[in-house]
């Protein structure tokens, strides 16, 4: 099986990616890029059997059904508390991933993280029938019980040296400086694991009054396995 973890960005510069092959009980990093394109992007994905994507997929509805009675003048007042405007910028999914991991998710209607998910949304378009999940590394690294606040401005040397311990399986080739010196690569290779999660059965799924929430506003594979579950 191949897997792809993208850490996308706005701007290729900022955009990697982690293509990883998994067979007889091991993982081994068989690329991982930094300044990414669309089009690179679209050939990867086409390319491996389940793709992780760090952006989200969807807005909430609620945004959505606003933005468009707003603009079609139909927009009647509510009764504004926070609670309403916590609709407008959360997603089911991102609600479901704060209350199982304790951390919220940017939302992609108030963020700037907005400005990745209109490139998202545009990529996915040239991908039809793909086969791409919405995956959050800082929220698989706690899930797997690993350190996820404060690498991306700390720096992440020991998170890696961390991972390596838990996953002894994992091989990063002759990509282990890029992973340790990029935390955009370390994220694109998070995201790469996370997908396999997902490609195994071993993520979160919506309930039955969830599914129609995912279907159009997305959902993010979180794991519910341990990183030995992986190979």
């Amino acid at each position: 099986m191949l897997t792809l973890g993208v850490d996308l960005a706005s701007a290729d510069e900022r955009t990697a990616m982690a293509r990883i092959e998994w067979a007889g009980g091991a993982a081994v990093v068989r690329e991982l890029q930094l300044g990414v394109s669309d089009n690179e992007l679209v050939a990867a994905i086409g390319g491996v059997d389940q793709a992780g994507v760090d952006c989200p997929l969807g807005w909430p509805s609620a945004f959505v059904d606003f933005v468009v009675a707003h603009r079609a003048g139909t927009w009647r007042p509510v009764d504004a508390d926070a609670s309403w405007r916590r609709t407008l910028a959360y997603r089911v999914t991102d609600q479901v991933v704060r209350a199982e991991v304790g951390i919220n998710p940017l939302s992609v209607s108030a963020d700037r993280i907005a400005y990745v998910a209109f490139r998202c949304a545009n990529l996915l378009a040239q991908l039809p029938g793909h086969n791409v999940v919405e995956v959050y590394p800082a929220a698989s690294l706690r899930r797997w019980g690993l350190t996820h606040r404060g690498y991306k401005v700390d720096g992440h040397d020991a998170l890696l040296d961390a991972l390596l311990a838990a996953a002894p399986w994992l091989d990063l080739g002759p990509y282990g400086k890029l992973a340790r010196t990029s935390h955009d690569a370390f994220d694109a290779v998070i995201a790469a694991l996370a997908a396999r999660a997902a490609a195994i059965g071993c993520t979160l799924l919506p309930t039955a009054d969830q599914q129609e929430a995912a279907r159009t506003e997305g959902w993010i594979a979180l794991p519910t396995g341990e990183l030995k579950d992986l190979p």
